[in-house]
């Protein structure tokens, strides 16, 4: 079987290379031209040694998951279905705006976390994404969306926002993330490279130490009561845990706040008075809050907060000394919109491999 190279980083492919006889920038010359300009065929490096190509061409690659199915919205957004083998395929979104694009990747064939809001959830969960199939998606998005006139790349912004829980793939997601970083490759800053999470604790200590990028916390609820109904994972590390890693997480992290992600749902968790318990909630933290509109699914249970309700919602939390956005609903034409990515997910029976039977040091 050959190797295939995305699910390598410069550390590992310096290694890989060294192991051959290969000097180390011959690993770095690869990785170039990989990853900055996407090629896959090994007999287009034109400036690698003959005899290195026809080794790399014996024994290795550059597979990227296949495309399924590609849609574009109405205001810009694009979604790719990428095939990840046994009938499975995941998601990944380009959200484009005036100052940046933004692609939001997945990271696991469903997920096994059953916030119940989220359509993704509903789908079940079969799998880890490798390495491969994670920066894969930043790859392949990359060459479908090529480059501005100006020659800037135009995918600005990482998220670690589509289908999946990061932080319950916490290997494969930062070996994903330091080549993002890396220079040598994508060479995005920390700042704009952001994981969302629903609150994996002592995986989220460890991303302080490993890897540092920007931290989104899926928050949804001011109290473990509602938080324990509408994200599960809450009642294995409920909010003053959380928050205590949130803490600890700002230590190190390259941005001076968390940003709280807060779907709005009508009549469960919208009403004024859960805004001043928010309030009391995050006071010592620092923090933004990004409330998100609902976005309806089928047999959801849930509605989406009224525009008065946000707007509401938002004014008692700005008159706290918060920043808080209202995140546009974008690519709702193709169910790209926030907590509508869903894929397929064709082999369930994982599904029972749920959060509750984790160890609490697993990450």
């Amino acid at each position: 079987m050959k190797t295939n190279l995305l699910d390598f980083s410069l550390p590992q492919l310096l290694d890989h290379f060294a192991a051959q006889g290969e000097k180390p920038f011959r690993a770095k010359q690869v990785m170039r031209w990989v990853h900055q300009m996407g090629e896959a065929d090994f007999d287009a490096m034109t400036d690698l040694a003959k005899s290195l190509r026809e080794k790399l061409n014996a024994n290795a690659e550059v597979k990227v998951p296949a495309l399924i199915t590609g849609q574009a919205s109405d205001d810009g957004t694009r979604k790719w279905l990428l095939d990840v083998g046994t009938g499975n395929g995941v998601e990944t979104v380009f959200i484009p705006e005036d100052d940046r694009g933004t692609l939001c990747v997945s990271s696991q064939v469903g997920c096994a976390l059953d916030c119940t809001f989220c359509s993704t959830a509903r789908q079940g969960f079969n799998r880890n994404l490798s390495t491969a199939e994670i920066i894969g998606q930043l790859w392949w998005a990359n060459k479908s969306m090529g480059v501005t006139p100006k020659n800037e790349r135009v995918i600005s912004n990482v998220v670690m926002m589509g289908m999946g829980e990061p932080l319950a793939n916490y290997d494969n997601v930062v070996n994903a993330m330091s080549i993002m970083l890396d220079d040598h490759a994508y060479g995005l800053s920390r700042r704009r490279v952001t994981l969302s999470t629903s609150g994996l604790v002592p995986a989220l200590d460890r991303l302080r130490e490993d890897c540092p990028v920007a931290l989104a916390v899926s928050l949804h609820a001011p109290n473990d009561t509602l938080r324990d109904e509408l994200v599960p994972i809450n009642q294995k590390y409920p909010l003053r845990t959380l928050l205590a890693a949130c803490e600890r997480y700002l230590e190190k992290a390259p941005r001076d706040f968390v940003t709280f992600e807060y779907v709005m749902l009508d009549g469960v968790n919208d009403r004024p008075h859960h805004a001043q318990e928010l309030i009391a909630l995050v006071r010592d933290l620092p923090c933004k809050f990004n409330l998100i509109p609902f976005n309806p699914f089928p047999n959801s249970g849930y509605a989406r907060s009224s525009n008065n309700s946000i707007r509401a919602f938002r004014e008692i939390l700005q008159a706290a000394g918060f920043v808080v956005t209202v995140r546009k609903t974008r690519g709702d034409d193709i169910d790209a919109a926030c907590g509508q990515l869903a894929g397929k997910v064709q082999d369930k029976t994982r599904r029972t491999i749920q959060w509750q039977d984790r160890p609490t040091t697993d990450a």
